[in-house]
């Protein structure tokens, strides 16, 4: 396929990934049957998606109250300097602000749910975000399926390095890029990405290692998610006896897929989010509820625990 077939393809996901958010019509069950199901000896998988932390302050694309953003393709943040600039630019400013970040009740009752075994073995959860909340509230059996924010990695030569020591790096060489720790949900956008206007000048650091092209440890919009990884995300599914999807629209096939797995190895999904999801029509609980208010009380916390 040519850069330009790709770029294409990529467009076209990224259209279908950012449209606009429609709500839910197709519900059906309620917390209790929701929590019978995952009750008992059952072992769940959880998958979660945006939804999880914008309880925290933490932008989603497709949310009731989302700005309308154009996420970078990995094409053109691979292969265009200018807007490899651009992008690094607006996430310097951007992570300052999605770094402080707490994790809310939603992934507090999950952690709780993983370490106590209750209401039922937890088998992981798939998380689809990157930005580190779940590690935060202390879940260990955790596979982040687009990596993490945290990390940043050299595409050249596959060092790994703190995403908190680039942005010292970044701050070294723009010393006069004032930082904005200020950032409303006019300016901020997911994936720590911000809304700049003089970004021209940004000066973009080089891999210390061996000066290749640093890169978040995340995965853009058209790169592909790293086959092992999904690999022990399916393996997860297999063990499980019920899936849990909360906060997230299963708009593109990276969450989806695991959706369509479960249904069509006859085993209960429940949805929880805020909207319309894909996999609407053959839940078997469909909730439309706040995840940070209704995990708690699907999994017995109530929504006072703080670890």
């Amino acid at each position: 396929m040519s850069s330009e077939a790709i770029s294409r393809f990529a467009r076209s996901h990224v259209r279908r990934a950012t449209s606009g958010w429609q709500p839910s019509t197709n519900l059906r069950g309620d917390v209790d049957q929701a929590r019978e199901l995952i009750s008992g000896e059952a072992g769940v998988v959880v998958l979660t998606g945006a939804g999880m932390s914008t309880g925290s302050g933490v932008p989603d694309y497709r949310g009731p109250d989302s700005i309308r953003a154009t996420p970078i393709l990995y094409h053109e943040f691979r292969h265009d300097p200018v807007a490899r600039q651009r992008y690094w630019a607006r996430n310097y400013q951007g992570w300052a602000v999605m770094s402080r970040a707490q994790p809310n009740e939603g992934h507090r009752a999950l952690s709780r749910w993983e370490h106590t075994g209750s209401p039922s073995p937890l088998v992981g959860v798939i998380s689809q975000n990157v930005d580190g909340l779940h590690e935060a509230s202390g879940t260990r059996q955790l596979l982040t399926l687009h990596g993490r924010g945290a990390d940043v990695i050299c595409l050249d030569c596959a060092r790994m390095f703190p995403r908190a020591d680039m942005q010292q790096w970044m701050a070294a060489l723009n010393p006069g890029v004032p930082m904005n720790d200020h950032l409303g949900p006019a300016e901020l956008r997911p994936d720590a990405d911000a809304e700049v206007e003089n970004w021209q000048g940004f000066r973009v650091p080089p891999c210390p290692a061996c000066g290749g092209m640093l890169k978040p440890d995340v995965i853009f919009f058209g790169e592909p998610v790293p086959r092992g990884r999904v690999a022990a995300a399916f393996a997860w599914c297999d063990a499980a006896d019920v899936l849990l999807v909360a906060g997230s629209s299963l708009t593109v096939m990276s969450g989806l897929r695991f959706a369509r797995h479960m249904n069509k190895a006859g085993k209960p999904v429940i949805i929880i989010n805020h909207g319309a999801t894909r996999a609407d029509e053959f839940a078997t609980v469909r909730l439309d509820e706040d995840t940070t208010r209704v995990l708690p009380e699907l999994v017995g916390f109530g929504g006072t625990d703080r670890r």
